[in-house]
Protein backbone atom coordinates (compact mmCIF):
# COMPACT_ATOMS: atom_id res chain seq x y z
CA UNK A 1 0.00 0.00 0.00
CA UNK A 2 1.43 3.44 -1.17
CA UNK A 3 1.24 6.18 1.87
CA UNK A 4 -1.18 8.01 -0.14
CA UNK A 5 -3.50 5.03 0.67
CA UNK A 6 -3.03 4.84 3.94
CA UNK A 7 -5.70 5.91 7.34
CA UNK A 8 -2.24 8.09 8.40
CA UNK A 9 -2.96 10.21 5.28
CA UNK A 10 -6.49 10.69 5.17
CA UNK A 11 -6.39 11.58 8.93
CA UNK A 12 -3.57 14.48 7.93
CA UNK A 13 -5.83 15.34 4.99
CA UNK A 14 -8.51 16.19 7.77
CA UNK A 15 -6.23 18.08 10.09
CA UNK A 16 -5.46 20.12 7.05
CA UNK A 17 -9.00 21.17 6.35
CA UNK A 18 -9.45 22.20 9.57
CA UNK A 19 -8.75 25.60 11.42
CA UNK A 20 -4.85 26.26 12.09
CA UNK A 21 -3.74 28.40 14.82
CA UNK A 22 -1.78 30.87 14.14
CA UNK A 23 2.27 30.06 14.02
CA UNK A 24 2.70 32.97 17.02
CA UNK A 25 0.25 31.26 19.45
CA UNK A 26 1.79 27.58 19.21
CA UNK A 27 4.83 28.89 21.32
CA UNK A 28 2.17 29.61 24.34
CA UNK A 29 -0.51 26.98 23.36
CA UNK A 30 2.48 24.16 22.89
CA UNK A 31 5.27 25.11 26.11
CA UNK A 32 7.74 22.15 25.15
CA UNK A 33 8.05 23.66 21.30
CA UNK A 34 11.24 24.91 21.16
CA UNK A 35 12.72 21.78 23.06
CA UNK A 36 10.70 19.82 20.88
CA UNK A 37 11.44 21.46 17.42
CA UNK A 38 15.06 22.56 17.90
CA UNK A 39 17.14 19.66 17.67
CA UNK A 40 20.85 20.28 17.65
CA UNK A 41 23.02 17.59 15.97
CA UNK A 42 27.28 18.24 15.71
CA UNK A 43 27.71 21.85 16.14
CA UNK A 44 24.27 22.38 14.18
CA UNK A 45 21.06 23.75 14.98
CA UNK A 46 17.93 23.35 13.44
CA UNK A 47 15.36 25.90 14.43
CA UNK A 48 11.71 24.15 13.01
CA UNK A 49 9.51 26.35 15.63
CA UNK A 50 8.49 28.64 13.04
CA UNK A 51 7.03 26.48 10.60
CA UNK A 52 3.28 26.39 10.71
CA UNK A 53 2.97 22.80 11.83
CA UNK A 54 1.69 21.99 15.17
CA UNK A 55 2.32 19.09 17.63
CA UNK A 56 -0.46 16.87 16.97
CA UNK A 57 0.03 17.45 13.49
CA UNK A 58 3.44 16.22 13.70
CA UNK A 59 2.28 13.28 15.74
CA UNK A 60 0.19 12.57 12.79
CA UNK A 61 2.74 12.49 10.38
CA UNK A 62 5.34 10.47 12.28
CA UNK A 63 2.07 8.26 11.89
CA UNK A 64 2.66 8.68 8.11
CA UNK A 65 6.07 7.83 8.39
CA UNK A 66 5.56 4.46 10.21
CA UNK A 67 3.03 3.63 7.86
CA UNK A 68 5.20 4.59 4.71
CA UNK A 69 7.70 2.61 6.60
CA UNK A 70 10.41 4.80 6.93
CA UNK A 71 12.09 2.99 9.16
CA UNK A 72 12.50 0.17 7.10
CA UNK A 73 13.21 1.97 3.69
CA UNK A 74 16.14 3.84 5.82
CA UNK A 75 17.52 0.75 6.62
CA UNK A 76 17.64 -0.94 3.32
CA UNK A 77 19.64 2.38 2.48
CA UNK A 78 21.97 1.62 4.67
CA UNK A 79 22.06 -1.66 3.93
CA UNK A 80 23.08 -1.50 0.00
CA UNK A 81 19.82 -3.12 -0.72
CA UNK A 82 17.70 -2.11 -3.77
CA UNK A 83 16.24 0.75 -3.01
CA UNK A 84 15.88 2.39 -6.56
CA UNK A 85 13.59 0.14 -8.18
CA UNK A 86 12.96 1.71 -11.76
CA UNK A 87 16.71 1.08 -12.36
CA UNK A 88 16.98 -1.93 -10.18
CA UNK A 89 20.18 -0.54 -7.74
CA UNK A 90 21.15 0.03 -4.60
CA UNK A 91 21.80 3.84 -3.48
CA UNK A 92 25.19 3.48 -1.84
CA UNK A 93 26.49 7.08 -0.98
CA UNK A 94 25.84 6.64 2.84
CA UNK A 95 28.49 3.47 2.23
CA UNK A 96 30.79 6.09 0.68
CA UNK A 97 31.41 8.18 4.23
CA UNK A 98 31.13 5.58 6.62
CA UNK A 99 34.38 4.54 8.64
CA UNK A 100 34.01 1.00 8.02
CA UNK A 101 33.14 1.17 4.20
CA UNK A 102 35.81 3.48 2.87
CA UNK A 103 38.16 1.77 1.02
CA UNK A 104 37.08 3.26 -2.23
CA UNK A 105 38.57 7.05 -1.02
CA UNK A 106 41.89 5.85 -0.43
CA UNK A 107 42.85 6.17 -4.03
CA UNK A 108 41.16 9.44 -4.13
CA UNK A 109 43.31 10.36 -1.66
CA UNK A 110 46.79 8.95 -2.58
CA UNK A 111 45.86 10.59 -5.86
CA UNK A 112 45.56 13.90 -4.33
CA UNK A 113 48.15 13.63 -2.54
CA UNK A 114 50.41 12.77 -5.07
CA UNK A 115 49.06 16.11 -7.42
CA UNK A 116 49.69 18.40 -4.16
CA UNK A 117 53.02 17.31 -4.00
CA UNK A 118 53.73 17.30 -7.73
CA UNK A 119 53.97 14.14 -8.78
CA UNK A 120 51.91 14.98 -11.65
CA UNK A 121 54.00 17.92 -12.93
CA UNK A 122 53.71 21.67 -11.60
CA UNK A 123 50.03 22.27 -10.73
CA UNK A 124 49.01 25.94 -9.65
CA UNK A 125 45.53 25.25 -11.29
CA UNK A 126 42.76 22.89 -11.61
CA UNK A 127 40.00 22.71 -14.33
CA UNK A 128 37.14 20.46 -13.23
CA UNK A 129 34.39 19.34 -16.24
CA UNK A 130 31.66 18.09 -15.41
CA UNK A 131 27.86 19.01 -15.26
CA UNK A 132 24.99 18.09 -13.09
CA UNK A 133 25.85 16.45 -9.72
CA UNK A 134 29.42 16.29 -11.33
CA UNK A 135 29.67 19.70 -10.99
CA UNK A 136 27.42 21.52 -8.61
CA UNK A 137 28.66 19.28 -5.59
CA UNK A 138 32.68 19.87 -5.38
CA UNK A 139 31.59 23.64 -7.11
CA UNK A 140 30.00 23.59 -3.36
CA UNK A 141 32.85 22.30 -1.82
CA UNK A 142 35.47 24.41 -2.87
CA UNK A 143 33.24 27.31 -2.88
CA UNK A 144 32.65 27.03 0.41
CA UNK A 145 36.02 25.70 1.65
CA UNK A 146 38.75 26.53 -0.37
CA UNK A 147 39.33 30.25 0.48
CA UNK A 148 42.62 30.58 1.63
CA UNK A 149 43.84 26.64 0.98
CA UNK A 150 47.62 25.86 0.00
CA UNK A 151 46.25 23.59 -2.80
CA UNK A 152 45.99 24.73 -6.87
CA UNK A 153 42.75 26.72 -7.79
CA UNK A 154 39.82 25.24 -8.78
CA UNK A 155 38.19 26.31 -11.63
CA UNK A 156 34.46 24.47 -12.46
CA UNK A 157 33.52 24.26 -16.66
CA UNK A 158 29.62 22.78 -16.75
CA UNK A 159 27.98 24.42 -19.72
CA UNK A 160 28.11 23.18 -22.78
CA UNK A 161 28.05 27.44 -23.51
CA UNK A 162 31.77 27.45 -24.45
CA UNK A 163 31.52 30.76 -22.37
CA UNK A 164 32.14 29.06 -19.09
CA UNK A 165 34.79 26.86 -20.59
CA UNK A 166 36.80 30.13 -21.87
CA UNK A 167 36.54 31.59 -18.77
CA UNK A 168 38.30 28.93 -17.14
CA UNK A 169 41.00 28.79 -19.41
CA UNK A 170 41.84 32.90 -19.30
CA UNK A 171 41.97 32.41 -15.12
CA UNK A 172 44.77 29.54 -15.70
CA UNK A 173 48.56 29.00 -17.17
CA UNK A 174 47.91 25.84 -19.54
CA UNK A 175 51.31 25.09 -18.32
CA UNK A 176 50.63 24.63 -14.67
CA UNK A 177 46.69 23.33 -15.02
CA UNK A 178 45.52 19.99 -14.66
CA UNK A 179 42.20 18.49 -16.28
CA UNK A 180 39.54 16.83 -14.13
CA UNK A 181 36.64 15.39 -16.40
CA UNK A 182 33.90 13.54 -14.15
CA UNK A 183 31.33 11.32 -16.38
CA UNK A 184 29.53 8.70 -14.60
CA UNK A 185 29.04 6.78 -18.12
CA UNK A 186 32.02 8.60 -20.04
CA UNK A 187 29.53 8.97 -22.82
CA UNK A 188 27.88 12.73 -21.23
CA UNK A 189 27.46 15.25 -23.96
CA UNK A 190 28.58 18.04 -22.64
CA UNK A 191 31.71 16.62 -20.83
CA UNK A 192 33.52 14.97 -23.42
CA UNK A 193 32.68 18.69 -25.81
CA UNK A 194 34.48 20.90 -23.19
CA UNK A 195 37.04 17.60 -22.26
CA UNK A 196 37.86 17.94 -25.98
CA UNK A 197 38.13 21.28 -26.20
CA UNK A 198 40.09 21.69 -23.15
CA UNK A 199 42.65 19.77 -24.69
CA UNK A 200 42.80 21.64 -27.77
CA UNK A 201 43.27 24.20 -25.63
CA UNK A 202 46.58 22.68 -23.87
CA UNK A 203 48.05 21.42 -26.99
CA UNK A 204 47.77 25.39 -29.07
CA UNK A 205 49.54 26.21 -25.58
CA UNK A 206 52.66 23.91 -26.13
CA UNK A 207 51.68 21.35 -24.08
CA UNK A 208 53.40 18.09 -24.40
CA UNK A 209 50.97 14.86 -24.35
CA UNK A 210 48.05 16.69 -22.78
CA UNK A 211 46.18 13.74 -21.78
CA UNK A 212 48.73 13.28 -19.75
CA UNK A 213 47.11 15.96 -17.72
CA UNK A 214 43.70 14.42 -17.06
CA UNK A 215 42.56 12.58 -14.61
CA UNK A 216 39.21 11.23 -15.16
CA UNK A 217 36.39 10.52 -12.95
CA UNK A 218 33.80 7.92 -13.94
CA UNK A 219 31.65 4.64 -13.30
CA UNK A 220 32.94 3.59 -16.34
CA UNK A 221 36.90 3.16 -16.33
CA UNK A 222 37.04 1.63 -19.89
CA UNK A 223 35.55 4.19 -21.44
CA UNK A 224 38.21 6.53 -20.16
CA UNK A 225 40.72 4.52 -21.21
CA UNK A 226 39.33 4.29 -24.43
CA UNK A 227 40.30 7.88 -24.59
CA UNK A 228 43.83 7.59 -23.97
CA UNK A 229 43.46 8.54 -20.23
CA UNK A 230 45.78 6.89 -17.72
CA UNK A 231 44.75 8.48 -14.53
CA UNK A 232 41.63 7.05 -13.65
CA UNK A 233 39.33 6.60 -10.12
CA UNK A 234 36.39 4.87 -10.53
CA UNK A 235 33.46 4.89 -8.32
CA UNK A 236 30.51 2.91 -8.10
CA UNK A 237 27.02 2.50 -10.81
CA UNK A 238 25.32 2.91 -7.75
CA UNK A 239 26.36 6.59 -6.80
CA UNK A 240 23.71 9.17 -8.32
CA UNK A 241 25.34 11.89 -9.47
CA UNK A 242 23.55 14.62 -7.39
CA UNK A 243 24.82 12.21 -4.05
CA UNK A 244 28.12 12.16 -5.81
CA UNK A 245 30.47 14.26 -3.99
CA UNK A 246 31.55 11.90 -1.62
CA UNK A 247 33.12 9.73 -4.36
CA UNK A 248 35.90 10.60 -6.04
CA UNK A 249 33.94 13.41 -7.87
CA UNK A 250 34.73 15.27 -4.29
CA UNK A 251 38.54 15.13 -5.77
CA UNK A 252 39.10 19.04 -6.11
CA UNK A 253 38.36 19.75 -2.36
CA UNK A 254 41.43 16.46 -1.31
CA UNK A 255 42.97 18.60 -4.28
CA UNK A 256 42.90 22.25 -3.06
CA UNK A 257 42.50 21.63 0.94
CA UNK A 258 44.26 18.84 1.23
CA UNK A 259 43.13 14.56 1.66
CA UNK A 260 42.83 15.71 5.57
CA UNK A 261 39.72 17.99 4.81
CA UNK A 262 37.71 15.63 2.40
CA UNK A 263 38.22 13.08 5.05
CA UNK A 264 36.81 15.79 7.61
CA UNK A 265 33.51 16.11 5.07
CA UNK A 266 33.00 12.56 5.55
CA UNK A 267 33.11 12.34 9.17
CA UNK A 268 30.87 14.66 9.61
CA UNK A 269 28.30 13.50 7.08
CA UNK A 270 29.24 10.01 9.02
CA UNK A 271 27.94 11.94 12.30
CA UNK A 272 24.45 13.16 10.33
CA UNK A 273 23.98 9.33 8.77
CA UNK A 274 23.90 8.16 12.61
CA UNK A 275 21.71 10.53 13.77
CA UNK A 276 19.49 9.95 10.95
CA UNK A 277 19.30 5.91 11.52
CA UNK A 278 19.24 5.29 15.08
CA UNK A 279 17.49 8.78 16.20
CA UNK A 280 13.46 8.52 16.76
CA UNK A 281 11.56 10.27 14.32
CA UNK A 282 10.25 12.94 16.03
CA UNK A 283 13.39 14.04 17.86
CA UNK A 284 15.36 13.60 14.50
CA UNK A 285 16.35 16.79 12.29
CA UNK A 286 16.17 15.34 8.80
CA UNK A 287 12.82 13.40 9.77
CA UNK A 288 11.07 16.44 11.28
CA UNK A 289 12.47 18.62 8.29
CA UNK A 290 10.64 16.32 5.46
CA UNK A 291 7.49 15.80 7.46
CA UNK A 292 6.84 19.81 7.52
CA UNK A 293 8.05 19.77 3.86
CA UNK A 294 5.25 17.03 3.34
CA UNK A 295 2.62 18.63 4.86
CA UNK A 296 3.58 21.99 3.61
CA UNK A 297 3.66 20.90 -0.01
CA UNK A 298 1.33 18.14 -0.14
CA UNK A 299 -1.45 19.31 2.43
CA UNK A 300 -0.90 23.09 2.58
CA UNK A 301 -0.50 23.22 -0.89
CA UNK A 302 2.49 25.94 -0.39
CA UNK A 303 4.13 24.71 -4.11
CA UNK A 304 7.38 26.34 -3.38
CA UNK A 305 10.18 26.34 -1.02
CA UNK A 306 12.98 29.60 -0.48
CA UNK A 307 16.41 28.82 0.88
CA UNK A 308 18.64 31.45 1.60
CA UNK A 309 22.31 31.38 2.77
CA UNK A 310 23.20 33.91 5.04
CA UNK A 311 27.15 33.22 4.31
CA UNK A 312 28.60 34.00 1.41
CA UNK A 313 30.47 30.67 1.51
CA UNK A 314 27.48 28.89 1.37
CA UNK A 315 26.40 31.26 -1.72
CA UNK A 316 25.99 28.23 -4.09
CA UNK A 317 23.95 26.23 -1.81
CA UNK A 318 21.03 27.20 -3.11
CA UNK A 319 21.47 25.90 -6.69
CA UNK A 320 23.05 22.49 -5.04
CA UNK A 321 19.35 21.92 -3.11
CA UNK A 322 17.67 22.93 -6.53
CA UNK A 323 19.08 19.77 -8.44
CA UNK A 324 19.57 17.48 -5.11
CA UNK A 325 15.52 17.60 -4.37
CA UNK A 326 14.04 18.64 -7.19
CA UNK A 327 15.86 16.22 -9.62
CA UNK A 328 15.54 14.09 -6.48
CA UNK A 329 11.25 13.89 -5.42
CA UNK A 330 10.17 15.94 -8.70
CA UNK A 331 8.26 13.28 -9.84
CA UNK A 332 4.31 12.50 -10.69
CA UNK A 333 4.21 8.77 -10.44
CA UNK A 334 4.51 6.84 -7.20
CA UNK A 335 6.98 3.59 -6.91
CA UNK A 336 4.88 1.42 -8.65
CA UNK A 337 4.20 3.43 -11.93
CA UNK A 338 0.62 5.03 -10.32
CA UNK A 339 -0.19 8.59 -11.30
CA UNK A 340 0.05 10.70 -7.92
CA UNK A 341 -3.23 12.79 -6.69
CA UNK A 342 -0.89 15.47 -4.61
CA UNK A 343 1.65 17.61 -5.34
CA UNK A 344 4.93 16.17 -4.55
CA UNK A 345 8.54 18.14 -3.87
CA UNK A 346 8.21 21.91 -3.62
CA UNK A 347 10.08 23.78 -6.45
CA UNK A 348 13.22 24.80 -4.85
CA UNK A 349 15.06 28.40 -5.08
CA UNK A 350 16.52 31.00 -3.35
CA UNK A 351 19.69 33.33 -3.28
CA UNK A 352 22.22 34.54 -0.60
CA UNK A 353 21.77 37.09 1.94
CA UNK A 354 21.75 40.05 2.80
CA UNK A 355 21.69 40.36 -1.45
CA UNK A 356 18.39 38.80 -1.96
CA UNK A 357 16.44 41.31 0.75
CA UNK A 358 17.13 43.74 -1.92
CA UNK A 359 15.57 41.75 -4.39
CA UNK A 360 12.51 39.18 -3.86
CA UNK A 361 12.05 40.38 0.22
CA UNK A 362 9.22 42.29 -0.61
CA UNK A 363 7.33 39.08 -2.30
CA UNK A 364 8.24 36.73 0.69
CA UNK A 365 6.73 39.67 3.36
CA UNK A 366 3.84 41.41 1.10
CA UNK A 367 2.87 39.23 -1.39
CA UNK A 368 -0.12 36.57 -1.86
CA UNK A 369 2.31 33.68 -1.88
CA UNK A 370 2.96 32.01 1.53
CA UNK A 371 5.16 28.93 0.89
CA UNK A 372 8.06 28.09 3.43
CA UNK A 373 11.35 29.83 3.74
CA UNK A 374 14.60 28.26 4.89
CA UNK A 375 17.73 30.36 5.95
CA UNK A 376 20.87 29.02 6.62
CA UNK A 377 23.56 30.96 8.41
CA UNK A 378 27.06 29.99 10.24
CA UNK A 379 27.77 31.58 13.77
CA UNK A 380 31.69 32.39 13.19
CA UNK A 381 32.71 34.38 10.09
CA UNK A 382 34.83 33.80 7.12
CA UNK A 383 36.69 36.54 7.71
CA UNK A 384 38.81 38.77 9.64
CA UNK A 385 37.33 41.77 8.89
CA UNK A 386 35.29 44.01 11.83
CA UNK A 387 33.50 42.04 13.61
CA UNK A 388 30.53 44.85 12.47
CA UNK A 389 30.09 42.63 8.63
CA UNK A 390 28.56 39.61 10.64
CA UNK A 391 26.98 40.92 13.27
CA UNK A 392 24.44 42.84 10.94
CA UNK A 393 24.61 39.60 8.24
CA UNK A 394 23.11 37.50 11.18
CA UNK A 395 20.79 40.21 12.14
CA UNK A 396 19.17 40.41 9.36
CA UNK A 397 18.60 36.81 8.91
CA UNK A 398 17.22 36.72 12.46
CA UNK A 399 15.31 39.78 11.78
CA UNK A 400 13.51 38.22 8.59
CA UNK A 401 12.69 34.84 10.51
CA UNK A 402 10.96 37.00 13.57
CA UNK A 403 9.80 39.75 10.62
CA UNK A 404 7.54 37.02 8.70
CA UNK A 405 5.78 35.77 11.82
CA UNK A 406 5.03 38.84 13.43
CA UNK A 407 4.10 41.07 10.29
CA UNK A 408 2.52 44.51 10.93
CA UNK A 409 -1.27 45.32 12.31
CA UNK A 410 -3.65 47.46 10.44
CA UNK A 411 -3.53 49.71 13.84
CA UNK A 412 0.23 49.96 14.16
CA UNK A 413 0.63 51.03 10.68
CA UNK A 414 -1.96 53.36 10.80
CA UNK A 415 -0.64 55.01 13.73
CA UNK A 416 2.56 55.18 11.65
CA UNK A 417 1.26 56.96 8.91
CA UNK A 418 -0.54 59.32 10.65
CA UNK A 419 -3.77 58.07 10.02
CA UNK A 420 -3.37 58.11 5.75
CA UNK A 421 -5.52 54.94 5.10
CA UNK A 422 -4.28 53.90 1.61
CA UNK A 423 -0.45 54.56 3.13
CA UNK A 424 -1.18 51.97 6.43
CA UNK A 425 -2.40 49.34 3.97
CA UNK A 426 0.62 49.53 2.26
CA UNK A 427 2.71 49.52 4.98
CA UNK A 428 1.04 46.36 7.04
CA UNK A 429 2.41 42.87 7.24
CA UNK A 430 -0.17 39.77 7.31
CA UNK A 431 2.74 38.21 9.23
CA UNK A 432 2.19 34.62 10.66
CA UNK A 433 4.80 33.24 7.78
CA UNK A 434 6.69 30.10 8.72
CA UNK A 435 10.28 30.28 8.22
CA UNK A 436 12.61 27.36 9.41
CA UNK A 437 16.68 28.77 10.11
CA UNK A 438 19.66 26.30 10.21
CA UNK A 439 22.60 27.93 12.28
CA UNK A 440 25.94 26.20 12.00
CA UNK A 441 28.39 26.77 14.63
CA UNK A 442 31.26 27.29 12.28
CA UNK A 443 32.14 26.21 8.77
CA UNK A 444 34.59 23.62 8.41
CA UNK A 445 34.66 20.29 6.55
CA UNK A 446 32.83 17.81 9.20
CA UNK A 447 29.82 20.84 9.97
CA UNK A 448 29.54 21.24 5.71
CA UNK A 449 29.80 17.35 5.28
CA UNK A 450 26.91 17.25 8.20
CA UNK A 451 24.57 19.48 6.61
CA UNK A 452 24.76 18.26 3.21
CA UNK A 453 24.30 14.71 4.83
CA UNK A 454 20.92 16.51 6.46
CA UNK A 455 19.72 17.43 3.12
CA UNK A 456 20.36 13.73 1.50
CA UNK A 457 18.26 12.86 4.18
CA UNK A 458 15.28 14.88 4.48
CA UNK A 459 14.89 14.78 0.64
CA UNK A 460 15.02 10.98 0.85
CA UNK A 461 12.68 11.10 3.63
CA UNK A 462 10.12 13.16 2.01
CA UNK A 463 10.33 10.71 -1.29
CA UNK A 464 9.45 7.72 1.62
CA UNK A 465 6.55 9.81 2.77
CA UNK A 466 5.18 10.49 -0.97
CA UNK A 467 5.98 6.92 -1.94
CA UNK A 468 8.35 8.37 -4.81
CA UNK A 469 11.67 6.94 -6.00
CA UNK A 470 14.12 9.70 -5.20
CA UNK A 471 17.24 7.56 -7.16
CA UNK A 472 15.78 7.78 -10.95
CA UNK A 473 15.65 10.59 -13.22
CA UNK A 474 13.97 9.70 -16.65
CA UNK A 475 12.52 13.62 -17.33
CA UNK A 476 16.73 14.26 -17.51
CA UNK A 477 17.11 11.46 -19.61
CA UNK A 478 14.25 12.17 -22.21
CA UNK A 479 15.53 15.80 -22.66
CA UNK A 480 19.15 14.85 -23.48
CA UNK A 481 17.75 12.32 -25.98
CA UNK A 482 15.91 15.32 -27.71
CA UNK A 483 18.97 17.52 -27.10
CA UNK A 484 21.08 14.58 -29.13
CA UNK A 485 18.45 14.09 -31.89
CA UNK A 486 18.05 18.26 -32.32
CA UNK A 487 21.77 18.63 -32.33
CA UNK A 488 22.64 15.92 -35.40
CA UNK A 489 20.39 17.99 -37.39
CA UNK A 490 17.46 16.04 -37.57
CA UNK A 491 14.50 17.53 -38.95
CA UNK A 492 10.87 16.19 -38.66
CA UNK A 493 8.60 15.55 -35.64
CA UNK A 494 9.10 17.89 -33.91
CA UNK A 495 6.36 20.86 -33.20
CA UNK A 496 6.53 23.39 -35.56
CA UNK A 497 8.00 26.44 -32.74
CA UNK A 498 10.77 23.84 -32.47
CA UNK A 499 11.22 23.20 -35.68
CA UNK A 500 11.05 27.00 -36.78
CA UNK A 501 13.42 27.84 -33.63
CA UNK A 502 15.94 25.22 -35.62
CA UNK A 503 15.90 27.13 -38.84
CA UNK A 504 16.43 30.47 -37.54
CA UNK A 505 19.46 29.44 -35.97
CA UNK A 506 20.67 27.29 -38.46
CA UNK A 507 20.78 24.14 -37.11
Amino acid sequence: MLPHQTDAWASLAELAAAPTPSIASLFAQEPERIAALVPEVGGIRFDFSKLPVTAAQLQALAALAAAADLPGWRAKMAAGEVVNGSEGRAATHMALRDPAKRGEQAALLETAARIRAGALGTVRHVIHIGIGGSALGPQLLVDALGTGADGPEVHVAANIDGAALARAFDACDPAETLLIAVSKTFTTQETLTNLTSALDWLTANGVANPISRVVAVTAAPDKARAHGISEILPFAESVGGRYSLWSAVGLPLAIRCGPAAFEALLDGAAAMDAHFLSTPLLLNAPVLAAMADVWQACFLNKPTRAIFAYDERLRLLPPYLQQLEMESNGKSVARDGTPLPFPTAAISWGGTGTDAQHAVFQLLHQGTHTDPIEFVAVATPGHDLAPIHHKLLLANCFAQGAALLKGRTHAEALAEAKGDEALARAKSFPGNRGSATILVDRLTPDRLGALLAFYEARTFTAAVLMGVNPFDQWGVELGKQVANKLSAGETGGFDPSTEALMAAAGL
